[in-house]
């Protein structure tokens, strides 16, 4: 039995016009679906409907993987790929899969032989890097930093040493109603001469992309307020 294709559709980094951050053949692609596995139907209907879909979103057939789904869940969705029928994914925004729901539908797709198409988009994590100035030879991704203020001061510290042991750019992300908690959390614990790049909003008119050392964001903070934000630091 021949399967069909799973297509990871990068998404916009906010509200806008998709052609502006997704290239024309990414669009034709998804218009070309007609079933679709999405992190929030609101917003991928929208967001479809944006992209060259409107006035066909009512014959298109969605189903929700988001962080509620179970593992069973996940793999009743395979039936979806008989008959050579084609699925594209989109998650909430950026590329799908990565810290994203999604990778357990990937990870299923490759244990049932069925082809995964990964397409180009914005990655608010590299377009992070790419604009801040620190090292992009050598970086890691830590996803989430812990809730609790004591644990997050730990892995602040443990972050920072691993980063100057190895020169290394440390990025992690954090909800974005905690944003202004966890800047504050960072110019408490890191060294003054440690460099923290904040990228909130990029690819927006209301982007903020600046790097300074910590010493300097003492003396001139700011507030990120409720944006989605991705935090860099390269300790000397």
């Amino acid at each position: 039995m021949t399967k069909g294709k799973l297509y990871l559709i990068p998404a916009p980094l906010g509200e806008g016009d998709p052609a502006e951050v997704i290239p024309a053949a990414v669009l034709s692609t998804a218009c070309r679906l007609d079933c679709f596995v999405v992190e929030e139907l609101r917003t991928a209907r929208r967001y479809l409907s944006r992209a060259g879909l409107k006035g066909s979103i009512d014959q298109l057939e969605f189903h929700t993987l988001n962080e509620h789904t179970t593992p069973a869940e996940v793999r009743a969705l395979l039936p979806l790929f008989e008959d050579g029928r084609d699925v594209g994914y989109l998650s909430e925004a950026g590329l799908p899969a990565v810290a994203d729901p999604g990778a357990a539908l990937v990870e299923l797709c490759h244990e049932a032989d069925i082809t995964v198409v990964p397409l180009s988009g914005p990655s608010s994590l590299l377009l992070a890097l790419m604009g801040s100035g620190l090292n992009g030879q050598s970086f890691a991704f830590r996803g989430y930093l812990p809730i609790k203020e004591a644990e997050r001061a730990k892995a602040i510290r443990e972050l920072e040493k691993q980063s100057a042991a190895l020169s290394q750019t440390q990025i992690f992300i954090e909800t974005p109603y905690r944003n202004d908690a966890l800047f504050t959390q960072l110019l408490k614990g890191l060294s003054p001469t440690t460099r923290l790049c904040i990228a909130a909003d990029l690819t927006l008119p209301t982007q903020t992309l600046l790097t300074r050392t910590v010493s300097d964001w003492r003396r001139k903070p700011l507030s990120i307020g409720k944006r989605p934000c991705v935090f860099l630091i390269l300790a000397r």
